[in-house]
């Protein structure tokens, strides 16, 4: 009896902690309110684009790797863009360099059809780099005014502890914890929102400029293709053939009694 009479007095005396995460927004009101709701958007703003962004490259790339085995293979551009999915990067660009192949024929000046050609598959490789990049504005936008934003928290977090200082007239600890600690919060927000969109703006960046040379050198094959009439193709890798097996060696003469 005397040990739970004991652990239940130190139950009632245990001290409530003031300070928490709850409790600083409490404290800061409608400013820090506002400024935990915006980074929680651009928080869920940066991991959406990172992660639908990643699949659609992920998807492009192995189109690509799919494209190397099965559309070079055919006899011509026309038979060769059937057997690429629908919607595709790389379709688009067969398709376009059709079209402008067709409309070329069309055409009554002296336009050279290498010049014109060049220029559609140029148009149809900025549209898909464009299409690809969108949605990484705002990882920048993120990476770059995050920290601002939790600055801004901070700054009213100190602002509302000094003016606790100034009435209670003595810089206690009961009145600067609270302010103090809402402000250090808002600035660990802003750099947690921050530095994922700064890192998922690069890796994506650098994706994108890999995938933005196989679609210039996928241009320029179609290109070749096109002025050829066909004859022009990329070399294809191939596997390395199985080496042969080596001949069996002819069984020994029997010996002479």
């Amino acid at each position: 009896m005397l040990i739970v009479d004991i652990l239940a007095a130190a139950g009632e005396a245990a001290p409530q902690n003031k300070f928490g995460f709850l409790e600083a927004l409490e404290q800061g009101g409608f400013i820090a309110y506002a400024t935990v709701i915006i980074l929680g958007v651009m928080s869920f703003g940066s991991f959406y684009i990172l992660f639908t962004k990643w699949f659609e490259q992920s998807k492009i790339l192995r189109q690509y790797r799919e494209l190397r085995t099965s559309f070079w293979k055919a006899p011509t551009l026309r038979e060769g863009v059937t057997k690429l999915e629908k919607n595709s990067a790389w379709r688009q660009l067969v398709d376009d360099g059709i079209s402008a192949e067709d409309q070329h024929a069309k055409m009554t000046d002296s336009l050279e059809a290498h010049d014109w050609l060049h220029g559609s598959l140029a148009r149809s490789e900025a549209t898909i780099n464009a299409r690809l990049a969108s949605g990484l504005p705002f990882l920048a936008t993120v990476g770059a005014t995050a920290p601002f934003i939790g600055l801004f928290g901070t700054v009213v977090g100190i602002y509302r502890a000094l003016i606790a200082i100034g009435i209670a007239g003595s810089a206690s600890i009961d009145k600067v914890a609270g302010p103090v600690g809402e402000a250090l919060i808002m600035t660990a927000l802003g750099l947690l929102v921050a530095v994922p969109a700064v890192l998922a703006y690069n890796y994506l960046q650098s994706r994108n400029k890999r995938i933005a040379e196989l679609l210039t050198g996928f241009s320029n094959d179609v290109l070749a293709n096109i002025n050829s009439k066909g004859a022009v193709k990329p070399a294809l890798t191939s596997a390395p053939a199985k080496p042969a097996a080596a001949p069996a060696k002819p069984a020994a003469a029997p010996a002479k009694p």
